[in-house]
Parts: structure tokens; sequence; C-alpha cells
């Protein structure tokens, strides 16, 4: 069995799916959200598009907002052993 079959990496984008159900959760939209964490809309949009990655600072204040760790919201996940 190669590496690739047992592992599949996650993208940026499958690691801020997990922030944008986490904002959808709260009932929050990007605006609300960039507004509670004193960004812009186009700076937020582009984190949780992952086209930017924000710093730490975000990420806390991203934590305390949505109530996840970070490492929850900034989770890549992998796929599962494939049995061929």
């Amino acid at each position: 069995m190669k590496y690739w079959e047992v592992i599949r990496i996650g993208t940026d984008a499958e690691m801020r799916k997990n922030l944008r159900q986490a904002r959808k959760e709260k009932g929050l939209t990007q605006q609300k959200m960039a507004d509670l964490l004193g960004i812009s809309l186009r700076y937020y949009q582009q984190i949780e598009a992952g086209d930017r990655t924000g710093d730490f600072v975000i990420w806390d204040m991203l934590e305390d907002i949505t109530g996840i760790h970070q490492r929850i919201l900034r989770e890549i996940s992998h796929g599962k052993v494939n049995n061929l």
C-alpha cells in the first residue's frame, strides 16, 4: 500500500470549512463576524476562503466568539485507510 492510499492531506478549503460552519452555527453573517473581530468584511472573507491566514490575535478572538478551540477551527482533515 502506498502512503497516498493511506492519508489524504486536507486542503486549506477543507480547513476553513470548520470556520464557516462554526460561524453559521452561531447565527453570524460574515459582516457581523468581521465587525466582532474589528476587521474589514473583505479581510474576513479572505480568511474564511483560505486566501489569508489571519494572525494569532484573530484566531484567539475566533475561538472566543465561536466557543471552539482554534486547533479544531484550523484542523485539516485526514482520510481513512483505503482498504483495497
